[in-house]
């Protein structure tokens, strides 16, 4: 059903808590507009994560593999925390499987895993399937503005690459869409970040090695939204994802994935054009002078 709001967000996302992780602040803030609407796409049901509480272990792919299905109620917690209430499951809930990873190089970067599922989002026979299935929401919902990631998924996994890719395609399609943005972290905002989590009494977990967690050139960037007044809801749903993210409250405010790698939750999250009309310059909102 297209929206009657104004204008329109649409965000594709790989697997359940990356919207949060990367974007939730996003689309916490327009969420609380009423001249906007945010839709979320998830690619996967996120099937092959690492579980990090130990009573919910079994639920993991080499178990009972359930963690699918659980995740679907943890997105839709987030969801609710975000203020967004229109997601959807591309081609249907568990259409497509997460692929899972492999670590790459000295395990910063992510690849292809040697073995896909059948139904696994990166398999290369899945792609013109996929760019249907987006195209269709696309036509429905006619967003000005589209999100996902870089044309390397940020660092590599194949789901994220993926949904790049899918994503890329189905826009070109679509002329009611004018502007595709990856969702990405500056060096520096991210190397300020860090520093505040630097000796920190009490962190649970480790701070990044250099280069360990992805970035790109600040002068790649061309729109950072502050979403500080956001923080509340971007923690409740960082909470509900709990099979995937582990959170401590600081401050200052610290969470990290299985490998136990610290990130700090800044205030500021940035993005990249990718195709479409020019962004205003200094702007801080990406729908700014899009007509």
């Amino acid at each position: 059903m297209t929206s009657l709001a104004r204008r329109r967000l649409l965000l594709v996302h790989a697997h359940p808590d990356d919207e949060t992780l990367t974007t939730g602040g996003t689309m916490a803030r327009y969420a609380a507009d009423p001249d906007t609407s945010v839709t979320l796409v998830t690619c996967t049901l996120g099937e092959q994560g690492e579980v990090i509480p130990p009573e919910l272990a079994l639920l993991g792919p080499d178990d009972a593999d359930q963690l699918g299905g659980y995740r679907v109620g943890e997105l839709a917690r987030a969801c609710a925390a975000l203020g967004v209430t229109d997601h959807r499951f591309l081609g249907g809930t568990g259409r497509w499987r997460d692929s899972g990873m492999a670590l790459a190089g000295h395990g910063v970067r992510a690849t292809v895993p040697e073995h896909l599922h059948p139904r696994a989002l990166a398999s290369p026979d899945a792609l013109a399937d996929q760019v249907d299935a987006l195209t269709t929401v696309l036509e429905a919902v006619a967003p000005q503005v589209v999100v996902t990631y870089a044309a390397d998924g940020g660092y590599g996994h194949p789901d994220h690459v993926r949904a790049h890719e899918i994503a890329a395609a189905a826009v070109r399609r679509v002329p009611a869409v004018r502007r595709l943005y990856a969702a990405v972290v500056g060096r520096a905002t991210l190397d300020a970040g860090v520093k505040t989590l630097a000796d920190v009494p009490g962190l649970p977990f480790r701070l990044p090695a250099p280069d360990e967690l992805p970035t790109v050139p600040d002068e790649t960037i061309t729109v950072r939204l502050d979403v500080a007044d956001r923080r509340a809801a971007r923690l409740a749903a960082l909470r509900a994802h709990r099979t995937q993210v582990a959170l401590w409250a600081g401050p200052p405010v610290a969470y990290a994935m299985s490998n136990g790698v610290a990130q700090p939750l800044i205030d500021v999250e940035e993005f990249t054009l990718l195709a479409g009309e020019p962004d205003a310059p200094g702007a801080d909102d990406l729908f700014a002078g899009v007509g």
